[in-house]
């Protein structure tokens, strides 16, 4: 009985919730309130899928869940990304009936990596992937090894561990241990020999702290690494990127299947390959998943297309306190052969919690941007000040940096009869600002 009227309040609350445009987490909230271990109580279906890590969650959840129902799975996911336990609580419980069975043939859940222990407590995970370690919220996660800590409490022992072998903080979640899928890249064309970005995580060997050795980058600490000590080093792929051309906006997954990419950054296709993984494991073929993923653009409102007066555009909504997630907006951005023009956004810094620090902006790679295919550069919002000291120490020429603290302004100073293309980078809780000056396509 405290079952049934534990998921019956949970559904309506949701149902009121979705009238009133509230969000997700509040009936979970109280359904853990009247039965803490409701999670316990519920028969969940044979596949139960989790995905965790820095960065790629959202997208990484979105395409899978994609893949799997367009192959006629039925897939319960938080769409929302409510991905702490109270939303995660309240996605299970809508999709359960009211005597306690999931409906669905598979539960994908994107969990919050901090809280990821807390929200498997009573949830037996029979795949896990991790996307990735970066240095991430530097307020609420302190260093990534921090957030490692608080992921390896949350794996259980008999867990299909399905790791990126690129990131070796990442990787070291395998190390003496069975059950493991690896996906990661072979040396790509894009590939630098020398680390090129702001700062390097991947410097000393996770395992023992001596120094690390790289054959390749594919970007940051990202790429293919050897310990000088221990012999740690990046394991073999069972799934494996074999070539991309981003001119081409291609992709070729273990020398076989080839998908052409709507956002051309390296940093989408590892969301691609961790999805393809997931999908090849639970059944469906590698072609079905190659063609399901050609061209597939993400509903999540991560990349938006506009327009604003005569001229196109694209809004790629990074993650505010990520400088990885800010390097691969930049990085597209640059590699706009015909031109473009750069608006950097900083008006807000988190939705969840207050915080005024903007150190952060110093680990993002801003120095690409020092580059023939970018012309202007705007720079917008309340900290505008703080960007522009942070460009103050590159070497772009300061007559092509262009300082708007009001929005709509900056908006307004882009809003001429040149031809480049524009491109736009903020975050969630910045974007609608954006997106109410422009009008999308």
């Amino acid at each position: 009985m405290k079952r049934f009227l534990t998921i019956l309040i949970c559904k309506i609350l949701r149902f009121v919730g979705k009238l009133i445009g509230k969000g997700s987490s509040m009936p979970g909230q109280i359904a853990l309130k009247l039965c803490p271990d409701i999670l316990k109580r519920v028969e969940l279906p044979r596949y139960i899928i989790a995905i965790t890590g820095s960065n790629g969650k959202t997208s990484t959840v979105e395409m899978i869940a994609h893949i799997l129902t367009d192959s006629g799975k039925s897939v319960a996911w938080n769409k929302e990304g409510s991905n702490q336990i109270e939303g995660v609580t309240t996605m299970i419980l809508s999709n359960a009936t009211l005597s306690g069975k999931v409906k669905s043939d598979i539960l994908l859940i994107e969990s919050d990596e901090r809280y990821a222990k807390k929200t498997f407590a009573y949830i037996n995970i029979t795949h896990y992937v991790i996307t990735n370690l970066y240095r991430d919220q530097l307020t609420r996660n302190g260093h990534s090894e921090f957030v490692f800590e608080a992921i390896a409490d949350s794996i259980q022992s008999d867990t299909k561990l399905i790791l990126n072998a690129d990131d070796p903080l990442v990787s070291v979640f395998g190390h003496d241990r069975d059950n493991i899928i690896w996906f990661g890249a072979d040396e790509l064309s894009s590939d630098t020999k020398e680390l090129d970005s702001v700062y390097n995580d991947g410097a000393y060997c996770p395992i023992c702290k001596a120094p690390m050795v790289y054959s390749t980058h594919h970007y940051n600490h990202i790429g293919i690494y050897k310990c000088t000590s221990c012999g740690y080093h990046r394991h073999d792929t069972d799934y494996t990127i074999t070539a991309v051309d981003l001119d081409k906006g291609e992709l070729e997954i273990d020398k076989k299947y080839t998908i052409s990419l709507a956002l051309k950054s390296l940093y989408n296709i590892y969301n691609i390959l961790a999805a393809f993984t997931v999908a090849s494991l639970v059944g469906v073929d590698g072609q079905t998943i190659a063609d399901k993923m050609n061209d597939y653009v993400l509903k999540n409102g991560r990349v938006i297309n506009f327009k604003l007066g005569n001229r196109m555009g694209t809004l790629l909504t990074s993650k505010h306190e990520n400088s990885v997630s800010y390097d691969h907006s930049i990085r597209v951005a640059c590699a706009c052969k015909h031109g473009a023009d750069v608006m950097i956004i900083v008006d807000a810094i988190s939705r969840k919690y207050f915080t005024g620090d903007t150190s952060w902006l110093w680990d993002i790679d801003f120095e690409m941007l020092d580059n023939e295919n970018i012309h202007d550069i705007v720079l917008a919002g309340t900290y505008v000040y703080d960007l522009a000291a942070r460009f103050s120490y590159t070497e772009i020429p300061q007559d092509k940096i262009h300082l708007f603290k009001d929005i709509p302004e900056a908006v307004k100073y882009l809003d001429s009869d040149r031809s480049e293309y524009i491109y736009a980078i903020t975050c969630f809780s910045d974007k609608d600002k954006f997106l109410s000056e422009i009008t999308e396509v």
